[in-house]
C-alpha cells in the first residue's frame, strides 16, 4: 500500500422490511456512542452515519484485544432498498456491506425478501439482526449486554422460544439458497450468514452485530477498502435536492480521494454528463436538531469515505445513482470518460421486443431488470426518471399486447403521460415500490392476459363439424338454400364454408336455427335447420349428402398442434376424415 493511500471506512446499507427496527437499530448505534464521548466522535452527515472504530470498541469492550485497521463503518442512513441500489461503483454495488433487520417476531416480510435478492444479485456480505428480542414473552432485560450473556440469564422457556424463532429464520434463508446460522456458533463466515439477535431499545446484541460487520470488512475486505488519501474524488450521487437558499444539492457518498470547495466535477444527467465547479461543501452538524437553513456547517475539503452535501451550479438535471469524479488537470477527459462509460454500462439486457421499464436511479433501474431477467421478462427500453408520455406513445406500437407494459418502479407519471395513457387503450402501467410485489402484479395480468387471448383465439377457431342433409327437409332450393340436417359429430358453428367429401366447395353456412331460433352453434346430435349462400339443391347439394366443414390450413395447424388430445373421439375422428381428404392432394397441407 502506497504512502498516500490507506484503509477506507467500509460502506455498510441497512435493510429490512419496515418497522422491523431499522432507523430504530440506527438511533440505537448513535445514542449509545454519544453517551461519555467527545463531541463529534460520531459524524453524521447526508444519508450517512459514521461510527469511528473507538466508539464501537467502547461498546464491545472485546474488540481491544483484536488489533484492528479499519476505521469504523459508514452506515447509509436512507429507506429501505433505496439506499443500497443508488450506490453503485465499478459496475457493481458500493455498500460493502449490509444489515438485513428482521423482526424475529414477525419473521421475513416483503421488502426483507426484496433485500435478501438484491443482496444476492449483488453477491454483497451480509448479517442478519434478528431484531425486537426485548419483544419474545418473558424476556428478561439486561440494557446494553453482548448477547450471549443476557441469553444465558433468560430462563429455559425463553431460551427455547429464541433459538424457535432464529431456526424459522435460518429455515427462510435456506430457501432462498443461503446458509446461516446463529453468529457464535459460525466457523467460516464466508459460506454461512451470521444471525444476530438484538433489541434496538434495549442495546442487547447491537455491539455484537457492529463486531460481526467489523470482522467481516476485517478479514475479507481489506484488499478493496483501499483508497487514496489525496487522488481526485470518486463518488456516487445518492439523492438530488432542492434546499432553500442553496437551490439544487447533491447528497454524495465520497468511496475514494478527495473532494475540495473549487474542484471542478463531472456527473450524469438525463441526456449528457454535466460538468461544473463546486461551490459549497456542507455537512449536518453532529446530532442536532437546527431550523432548515443553520442545518449546515460548510468545509473546506473531505476525504473518502464520507457522506457530504455538494451545492454547484447547473445540478437540475442530475439523476440519482449517478457517479461523480472529480476532475484535476489532465485528467479531465478521463473523469468525463468513467462517467460516461458508467451510463452506458447500466447492467440492463434489452431485446428487440419486451416490456419498458423506468425507475428513480440507476440501481434501482439494474435491480429491477435483473429480477425480471431471472423470470424470463425482456425489456425493450429501461430508463431513470418518470415515466413520460414517450413512454406510452412507444409502449403503444409494441405489437406483443403482453409487452404494452411500462413499469414505473418509485417513479412518478408526468401529467401529460397521464393523459396520453387515458386515450390510449392497450396500454398498461404498473407503479410500485417493492420490485418483486411490482413483478407479481405484471405477472398476474399478464397471466391473466394469457389466458383470455388463449381463450379468444380457440373462441376464433373453426372447429371440426359433419352434418347430413335430412329428406323432407328442404325448405328453399337457392338463394340461399335452406335445408334441415343433424349433425354427425363436432361442433357446428355459423359463418362456415363447407365441402362434399371429395374436397369440391358448396359455399358459406350463413344461420343455423333450432326450434325457429338462431344458434351460433351446435353440437353434435342435434338436428337443425340451416342457410347455405351457393348452392342450389339438386344441382350441387342433395338430400343424404354428408358435408364437411373447410377448416382453414392455420386453424388445422393449431389444432393439430395445441388441441388434438383435448377433442372427443368423435370429433377427432371427423378431423382426421377431413384433413386425409386434404392431403390426397397435397400431403404437406396442414403440416
Amino acid at each position: 500500500m502506497s504512502n498516500n493511500s490507506r484503509i477506507r471506512t467500509p460502506i455498510v446499507c441497512v435493510l429490512g422490511h419496515v418497522d422491523h427496527g431499522k432507523t430504530s437499530l440506527l438511533d440505537k448505534i448513535r445514542g449509545s456512542t454519544v453517551v461519555d464521548t467527545e463531541q463529534g466522535a460520531i459524524t453524521q452527515h447526508i444519508g450517512a452515519t459514521l461510527v469511528p472504530i473507538e466508539t464501537i470498541t467502547k461498546m464491545s469492550g472485546a474488540l481491544g484485544r483484536v488489533p484492528v485497521n479499519v476505521p469504523g463503518l459508514l452506515f447509509i442512513d436512507t429507506p429501505g432498498h433505496h439506499a443500497f441500489t443508488t450506490l453503485r461503483a465499478r459496475g457493481g454495488a458500493l455498500a460493502d456491506m449490509a444489515i438485513v433487520v428482521v423482526d424475529i417476531n414477525e419473521g421475513f416480510r416483503p421488502q426483507t425478501i426484496e433485500a435478501l435478492q438484491i443482496l444476492r444479485n449483488y453477491r454483497t456480505p451480509f448479517v442478519i439482526a434478528a431484531n425486537k428480542i426485548d419483544r419474545i414473552p418473558g424476556w428478561r432485560v439486561h440494557p446494553e449486554e453482548p448477547f450471549i450473556k443476557t441469553f444465558a440469564k433468560q430462563n429455559e422457556r425463553v431460551q427455547t422460544a429464541l433459538e424457535q424463532k432464529v431456526y424459522e429464520i435460518v429455515g427462510k434463508l435456506s430457501d432462498m439458497g443461503f446458509n446461516s446460522e446463529r453468529y457464535d456458533r459460525v466457523r467460516d463466515f464466508q459460506r454461512n450468514i451470521a444471525i444476530v439477535p438484538t433489541s434496538a431499545v434495549t442495546g442487547e446484541g447491537v455491539a455484537d452485530a457492529l463486531m460481526m460487520l467489523i470482522g467481516l470488512a476485517q478479514r475479507y475486505m481489506t484488499e478493496n477498502l483501499a483508497v487514496s488519501t489525496e487522488g481526485p474524488g470518486a463518488g456516487t450521487v445518492l439523492e438530488v435536492k432542492e434546499e432553500r437558499g442553496l437551490g439544487t444539492t447533491l447528497d454524495v457518498i465520497l468511496y475514494d480521494g478527495m473532494l475540495k470547495v473549487g474542484n471542478e466535477i463531472v456527473v450524469a444527467g438525463h441526456d449528457q454528463t454535466i460538468v461544473t465547479k463546486v461551490r459549497s461543501l456542507l455537512k449536518p452538524r453532529p446530532l442536532r436538531e437546527i431550523l432548515i437553513e443553520d442545518r449546515f456547517e460548510r468545509v473546506k475539503t473531505v476525504t473518502a469515505a464520507t457522506g457530504i452535501k455538494v451545492a454547484a451550479p447547473n445540478l437540475e438535471g442530475v439523476i440519482a445513482g449517478s457517479p461523480l469524479r472529480v476532475i484535476r488537470g489532465e485528467n479531465r477527459d478521463t473523469a468525463i470518460e468513467q462517467v460516461m462509460h458508467e451510463i452506458r454500462d447500466i447492467q440492463v439486457n434489452l431485446s428487440d421486443e419486451g416490456v419498458i421499464i423506468r425507475a428513480d436511479t440507476i440501481g434501482a433501474l439494474e435491480a429491477l431488470s435483473k429480477e425480471l431477467d431471472t423470470q424470463g421478462i425482456a425489456v425493450m427500453k429501461a430508463e431513470v426518471g418518470p415515466v413520460t408520455r414517450y413512454d406510452i406513445i412507444e409502449a403503444g406500437t409494441i405489437r406483443n399486447p403482453l409487452y404494452s407494459v411500462i413499469l414505473a418502479f418509485n417513479t412518478s407519471t408526468l401529467p401529460d403521460a397521464i393523459d396520453t395513457l387515458m386515450e390510449t387503450a392497450n396500454v398498461h402501467l404498473f407503479e410500485g415500490g417493492v420490485i418483486y410485489r411490482l413483478i407479481e402484479d405484471y405477472v398476474e395480468w399478464r397471466d391473466e392476459k394469457k389466458r383470455e387471448m388463449e381463450k379468444q383465439r380457440f373462441e376464433n377457431l373453426i372447429m371440426p363439424a359433419k352434418i347430413r342433409i335430412l329428406p323432407n327437409c328442404v325448405f328453399r332450393q337457392s338463394s340461399p338454400a335452406v335445408v334441415g340436417v343433424r349433425v354427425l359429430a363436432g361442433r357446428l358453428q355459423s359463418g362456415v364454408n363447407l365441402v362434399l367429401p371429395n374436397g369440391k366447395k358448396v359455399g358459406q353456412l350463413k344461420q343455423i336455427q333450432l326450434r325457429q331460433e338462431t344458434i351460433h352453434n351446435a353440437e353434435a346430435g342435434l338436428e337443425v335447420a340451416i342457410s347455405i349462400e351457393g348452392p342450389t339443391v339438386g344441382r350441387q347439394i342433395n338430400v343424404e349428402d354428408e358435408l364437411y366443414v373447410d377448416i382453414p390450413e392455420r386453424h388445422v395447424k393449431v389444432i393439430e398442434r395445441e388441441l388434438l388430445s383435448t377433442l372427443n373421439p368423435d370429433m377427432r375422428e371427423i378431423f382426421e376424415e377431413f384433413t386425409l381428404m386434404k392431403r390426397r392432394s397435397n400431403p404437406f397441407w396442414g403440416k
